[in-house]
């Protein structure tokens, strides 16, 4: 204890979001300005409240700083992840993956407990519009 050292250090891969946004169907995590390398592992820390108009089947995107390109968060199986499955509040290890044009920001690990919003089976005609029910993840 005493010896001038600091134990509360925290990792600077620590990253704690700094706005979530809801707009034209897409949940926006924006976290702050840097170049986040390709390869690198990154905790990301969901800070903010997920806005209560945020549909379940929203599409999540990582935006960076004041920048306007929107990055696809994706689960482990390269599928985007969807609002219904992420939590304030909440850690999410993820690996930043680079490619010619941009990159996504892939999760190590699974994500919360969702619900499956998939169709029971499919038929050939418009599936029923969900019910209204507001709120989010």
């Amino acid at each position: 204890m005493g010896n001038g050292n600091n134990p509360c250090r925290l990792c600077p891969r620590l990253i704690i979001s700094q706005a979530v946004t809801f707009a034209d169907g897409t949940l926006t995590i924006n976290i702050p300005a840097g170049s986040y390398r390709s390869g690198e592992k990154y905790c990301i820390v969901i800070a903010q409240a997920i806005p209560e108009a945020t549909t379940i089947t929203a599409p999540v995107v990582i935006t960076i700083g004041d920048g306007t390109v929107e990055y696809p968060l994706n689960n482990l199986c390269c599928a985007q992840v969807v609002a219904c499955s992420i939590r304030t509040r909440t850690r999410y290890p993820v690996r930043v993956v680079t490619n010619a044009t941009g990159g996504s920001f892939r999760l190590l690990g699974r994500t919360c407990c969702a619900p499956n919003t998939d169709l029971a089976s499919i038929d050939g005609t418009a599936p029923a519009a969900p019910a209204e029910g507001g709120g989010a993840a």
